[in-house]
C-alpha cells in the first residue's frame, strides 16, 4: 500500500480508537510515520499525567501504519508483539509520535516509535516502543 498523507488521514479515519482518541497523521515518509494528538483531561490518570495505554495505543496504530506502508500488496500489518517503556509522566498539551520500520519483511516487520509530549514549545520523550507486525493476508 502507498501512503501518502490523504491516503494516511483516511486509513486513520477507518480506524474508530484512533477518530475517538483525536489521533491525526501528520507526516508519512517510506517507513515512517508522525502522528499526533491533543492531551485532554479524560485521557489523564488520577496524577495528573496521560494514561499509559493512550500513549501505547498511539505508539502501536503508528508504527502499524508505518509498516503498512512497506507490506507487501494483499497484507495487512497487525500487532503481533508491543513493547513500551514509560520513560516519565506525559503531561502538556499534546503527544507525538514517530514510528520507523527497522527491517521491513515478506510475513513479518520489526518497528520502533519515539513518543514526546508537548507543552510551551518544548517536547520531552516520554515513551519508546517496539513491535513486531505480522502481514496477514487482507480478508475481502
Amino acid at each position: 500500500m502507498t501512503l501518502d498523507l490523504p491516503a494516511l488521514r483516511a486509513f486513520f479515519h477507518r480506524a474508530p480508537f484512533m477518530v475517538d482518541l483525536g489521533v491525526e497523521p501528520l507526516s508519512v515518509g517510506e517507513g515512517r510515520v508522525a502522528t499526533g494528538m491533543p492531551i485532554t483531561p479524560r485521557l489523564m490518570q488520577h496524577t495528573g499525567q496521560v494514561h499509559a495505554g493512550v500513549m501505547a495505543s498511539l505508539a502501536d496504530h503508528s508504527m502499524g501504519s508505518a509498516a503498512q506502508g512497506l507490506a507487501p500488496a494483499g497484507r495487512w500489518a497487525i500487532t503481533a508483539e508491543l513493547k513500551t517503556s514509560q520513560l516519565r509522566p506525559a503531561r502538556g498539551t499534546r503527544l507525538v509520535c514517530e514510528a520507523v520500520v527497522i527491517k521491513p519483511g515478506r510475513t513479518l516487520s520489526f518497528t520502533e516509535a519515539e513518543v514526546y509530549a508537548e507543552s510551551d514549545g518544548q517536547r520531552t520523550l516520554v515513551m519508546k516502543a517496539s513491535a513486531t507486525m505480522a502481514l496477514v493476508p487482507a480478508s475481502d
